[in-house]
């Protein structure tokens, strides 16, 4: 059987008791599958002795003696405290929460001894260690699994788990590679490399089981982006029939109008639209560009190759401040021409909704603007062929597919202003065809980025005063919208500003709680000037586009990650101005931050900084996956293990292409992996 089919319950393990059953369900750990793929997170040799002395050099794993014990604290606190030696070297040992340790530790005794050591109050200690008898101890001289816990279970208890259950289970799993793969690459049997992730025989064999394990992982992974690619290939469209790229008429009306010349990037990414929608298949592409390249107006040139064709376009946008921006917009450029734009939110009062509505369903909308509202369940389309979705990764995949079920057979242009970097274009977006706009319109400067500890504030404050005395404008951006204690918030800041720091210039507060018509009239005297500073939180992180702020300041810069700078600072420069962002850091930030923020002040390429943002951060937050499941990875890293995602990509695509049903014997563990025991589950992007 395939491992993920064991879903017996993990209380048949012997040892797992109903005491012991909530505790693993806090690990996500109900079902046997569940327990064997609870991988390790670390593994600790202790086949090689480092001695007390060398504790430097990581994990100490050597043969002690204890000499002496006491206790300190009183009542709950009493804790043990016990004295060891090995050649030449004493340590102590916080037995915190251990008290049982003192009637199994005797004075005289030697014991093989595992921890992490530390120089503190003068004395060698360690808190985190495991000991064993030598006459009795069974681990030493062994490679052992280090496993994620949670509540009061130890390592003893999980290893005992595991250990019962691939005694169990192990020798009835069934590979779920073909046998082409498995001897291509030399990889070790799925029942074996179970047994060698969990308890590894050697150094080597544990290697050879991570990387058949994690090949799988990333194989099945393509399989899904396969599959979904080859889907799309096969659902034609009937409303179009014409193979070129030509602009439609309404395409070069629009862009006759406009008071500038599209960019290369932006003239490219229109052309591969219009291919895609004239091929006869259903487009699934992804725009990318950095803030400011131009995106938006891609986007509107879409919708109108729809609407030329008695299509209806949906754009959707994260937060109802950047959607009523994209309608005002829509609705500037694109009302001259005839073309009827609707805006979509959950505010709209109930009359205006419900005519809104039946327009949509009688084609009289042609272009709709908005949040999440646009795929609510009242909400019906009359022709839906194109779904446009901006900052793609502040929605969630079940979002993307709801709006998608709208229409029949709809295109699909999702856009990103967070570049996206080729291991997630491998995965998340591997069914996806990728436009990127590199260049940005004529005449920008690049934003200078200044570093600044919170003690030296006050310069960054004489700086932004001297914009504000040549008539710019500036952006103060604050972690927390009020309430911070050890720091500052956008709130009490906004008092301070206008009080204190630029009494002589007009401060305004924004952020997510206040009403919708409040932001867009601050917003609005922003842009006309009447405003001079915006204190505010993230929320003006997309979409906010006024060319005469020059001054960004983001305040305890190291609580954003750094695609939101990068996306923060894409608010400034976009003018024909110098602009500035200043990113103020906390006094005594450590140096690993320090050199997080570096890669801000280092580069201007949004693509280096998000390639950085999913290093730190993991593909699920980047991608508006991380609850869908989609990227459940269990020892896979698409980052690290890029060359065996690139190599599983080749050779799903070889197979599927040549046996799209899965038909030839090797294939068929593929078609029944799928169908009895799939390792991911099937969502559309």
């Amino acid at each position: 059987m395939f491992l993920r089919s064991l879903c017996t319950s993990v209380n048949t393990i012997y040892g797992v008791g109903s005491a012991i059953l909530p505790k693993l369900a806090r690990l996500g750990i109900r079902s046997v599958a569940e327990l064997l793929l609870h991988y390790p997170r670390d593994w600790a040799d202790r086949a090689k002795i480092v001695p007390l002395c060398e504790y430097r050099s990581g994990k100490v794993c050597a043969v002690v003696t204890v000499f002496a014990k006491e206790w300190f604290g009183y009542g709950r606190m009493k804790t043990l405290k016990v004295y060891i030696e090995d050649e030449g070297t004493q340590a102590v040992l916080l037995c915190f929460n251990r008290p049982w340790m003192d009637k199994q530790l005797v004075i005289g005794e030697k014991y093989m001894l595992f921890g992490r050591f530390y120089y503190k109050y003068g004395e060698l200690q360690s808190s985190a260690f495991e000991i064993e008898s030598v006459s009795s101890g069974t681990s030493f001289g062994k490679i052992l699994p280090v496993y994620p816990l949670s509540s009061s279970l130890t390592q003893t208890m999980l290893r005992r788990f595991l250990s019962n259950a691939i005694k169990k289970y192990a020798d009835e799993i069934d590979d779920e590679l073909p046998k082409e793969i498995i001897n291509k690459y030399n990889l070790l049997s799925k029942s074996t490399a179970i047994k060698e992730m969990h308890f590894p025989t050697s150094a080597v064999n544990l290697e050879l089981a991570k990387k058949t394990l994690i090949y799988e992982e990333l194989f099945y992974l393509e399989v899904m982006v396969a599959r979904c690619v080859l889907e799309r290939k096969k659902c034609k469209i009937n409303y179009v029939n014409v193979d070129n790229k030509e602009l439609k008429p309404l395409q070069k009306r629009l862009i006759e109008r406009l008071p500038f010349s599209l960019t290369q990037g932006q003239i490219d990414a229109v052309e591969e639209i219009n291919k895609d929608l004239a091929s006869g298949l259903a487009m699934a592409r992804l725009l990318q560009g950095d803030v400011g390249s131009g995106k938006t107006l891609v986007s509107f040139l879409a919708a109108l190759n729809v609407v030329e064709e008695k299509g209806q376009a949906a754009i959707m946008a994260p937060t109802e401040l950047l959607a009523r921006q994209h309608a005002e917009n829509a609705a500037r450029l694109l009302e001259p021409l005839g073309i009827r734009i609707a805006f979509l939110t959950g505010n709209i009062k109930a009359q205006g909704r419900k005519d809104l509505l039946k327009n949509l369903l009688d084609g009289t909308i042609d272009i709709v603007v908005g949040t999440h509202a646009l795929f609510s369940n009242d909400v019906e389309y009359k022709k839906l062929k194109l779904v446009v979705i901006d900052e793609q990764h502040r929605f969630g995949v079940t979002q993307r597919s709801l709006i998608m079920k709208k229409g029949e057979d709809t295109s699909l242009l999702m856009m990103s202003a967070t570049p996206i970097p080729r291991t997630l274009t491998l995965t998340v977006f591997g069914d996806m065809d990728v436009s990127i706009i590199k260049d940005m319109p004529p005449g920008r400067k690049p934003v200078k980025t200044h570093l600044a500890k919170e003690s030296n504030e006050k310069k960054v404050y004489d700086f932004v005063r001297k914009e504000l005395e040549q008539g710019r404008q500036a952006y103060f951006v604050y972690p927390l919208i009020e309430g911070g204690d050890e720091i500052k918030d956008a709130v009490s800041m906004a008092q301070r500003l206008a009080k204190e720091v630029f009494p002589k210039y007009k401060t305004a507060l924004i952020h997510s709680k206040i009403e919708e018509e409040d932001k867009k009239k601050t917003m609005d005297d922003f842009r006309k000037g009447k405003i001079k500073l915006l204190s505010a939180t993230s929320v003006v992180e997309v979409g906010v586009d006024v060319p005469n702020a020059t001054c960004m300041v983001v305040e305890h810069a190291e609580r954003f990650g750094l695609s939101a700078l990068h996306q923060l600072r894409g608010r400034v420069g976009r003018g024909l101005e110098q602009s500035f962002c200043f990113l103020v850091y906390s006094d005594d930030l450590t140096e690993e931050g320090k050199i997080r923020l570096k890669v801000m002040l280092e580069n201007n390429d949004g693509f280096i900084i998000a390639e950085e943002d999913l290093k730190l951060r993991g593909p699920g937050q980047i991608t508006g996956t991380e609850q869908s499941g989609y990227l459940d990875l269990g020892i896979a890293n698409p980052i690290r293990d890029i060359e065996e995602l690139e190599r599983a990509r080749e050779d799903v695509f070889s197979i599927l292409e040549s046996d799209p049903d899965l038909l030839l014997d090797d294939h068929r563990v593929i078609a029944k992996v799928l169908e009895e025991a799939p390792p991911f589950y099937e969502v559309a992007l």
